[in-house]
């Protein structure tokens, strides 16, 4: 087989993606965070890549689309329009991600986290093994441990408004490519399908 002949693939998640004027409040309290002392150690991401991940797919062959996308498609017409909100905030891996979590109708958000992984799973994407789902929007990166607790205390204090997640987003993640140094990944919404009416 040529290398020609080879599938391409693109690296995928699905995810709710929160209106602009809840990601510029949000943005607001960054800022605050980014004037903190040894803030420049971390790699700060920005509004257009500010989304709660439901299922990371990873590198996914394009012919697998279709499919994986008419099941995102049930799988958004069988849940609920929810309300959410980004409140408080944490990290993983002793500061490598700092983030800021959700608040509201969260087991809602899980159940379509849960439909989103589903949909891989069965358009054959190797989806790993299921991890219970922890809703959360990076906004700082570390390549090695960092004592972000200051951080973390700020955001605590943070909520936005809240607002309906009415649609469910399919998202293209382009890798950087340039190698300058802090370039974040560019997103672009593939797709993007409405949820049930409420109620």
């Amino acid at each position: 087989m040529s290398a020609t002949s080879a599938t391409n693939t693109v690296r995928l998640f699905a995810a709710v993606l929160p209106p602009e004027d809840v990601s510029e409040q949000l943005a607001d309290t960054v800022a605050a965070l980014r004037r903190l002392p040894g803030a420049d150690g971390l790699r700060w991401t920005g509004v257009p890549g500010w989304h709660f991940t439901l299922a990371f797919y990873g590198e996914v062959d394009e012919d697998v689309v279709p499919e994986l996308s008419e099941r995102l498609a049930r799988a958004a017409h069988r849940t609920d329009a929810f309300a959410l909100a980004v409140r408080g905030g944490g990290q993983f891996g002793h500061g490598r991600a700092l983030w800021a979590g959700a608040a509201g109708e969260v087991n809602a958000l899980r159940l379509l986290a849960d439909r989103a992984e589903a949909a891989g799973r069965k358009s054959g994407v190797d989806m790993g093994e299921h991890r219970h789902y922890k809703p959360h929007l990076t906004v700082a990166r570390s390549r090695e441990a960092f004592e972000v607790r200051p951080y973390v205390e700020a955001l605590d204090t943070f909520t936005s408004r809240t607002w309906t997640v009415d649609d469910l987003a399919l998202v293209r993640s382009n890798l950087p490519k340039s190698g300058v140094p802090g370039e974040q990944p560019r997103y672009e919404v593939v797709a993007r399908w409405s949820l049930a009416a409420a109620g």
